[in-house]
């Protein structure tokens, strides 16, 4: 009879203990797992959302980049080109030497200085010594040179008659700089 009562007692325990287990270690679990699982679908579900919205935006980002690319270009095209600053140097040399030719002027000397940095850009410069036929000729040459594009600036001038009996002819020493990329 005692064992009789012993397992009449024990085996209602043992249904309790096993509902509490399967329910701590099963039902709260898997409740665990499918909240996680929510908070997973949620983020995801953003996420999908950012990437619908950025994918909706693609056709104005490729209009602002492709007018960023033309400003970029009328930018540069304001700039002397050159791999190196030497290679620039030597560009913008050319572009006096012939402005200075195209106008009847004679090319005594010409020096290229030392590069120098501002930052994104390097300001490069030439030297030349030339000798202009008259003032309206070194006129038309300061002109054209002050009025292109690429831009150069005349940094420098310095103008004196060579034959002071005929004032006709002007040695004219000239420092010209430029913009550059940095590269």
């Amino acid at each position: 009879m005692k064992r009789n009562k012993t397992l009449i007692v024990s085996i209602p325990v043992i249904i309790i203990l096993a509902a509490i287990l399967i329910y701590q270690y099963g039902y709260l679990r898997i409740q665990a797992d499918i909240a996680t699982i929510k908070e997973e679908q949620a983020i995801k579900a953003k996420t999908l959302e950012k990437y619908i919205n950025l994918i909706s935006e693609k056709p104005q980002l490729q209009e602002r980049l492709n007018l960023l690319k033309e400003t970029r270009k009328a930018e540069d095209s304001k700039l002397i080109e050159g791999q190196t600053p030497s290679l620039a140097a030597a560009q913008l040399q050319e572009i006096v030497k012939s402005t200075i030719a195209a106008r009847g002027g004679t090319i005594s000397s010409e020096r290229v200085g030392k590069p120098e940095d501002r930052g994104k850009f390097k300001v490069i410069s030439v030297s030349i010594d030339a000798i202009m036929p008259d003032s309206r000729a070194l006129s038309d040459v300061l002109y054209s040179i002050e009025t292109r594009t690429p831009y150069l600036v005349i940094k420098e001038l310095d103008i004196r008659v060579r034959n002071y009996r005929d004032p006709r002819e002007l040695m004219v020493k000239l420092d010209v700089t430029a913009l550059t990329g940095g590269r």
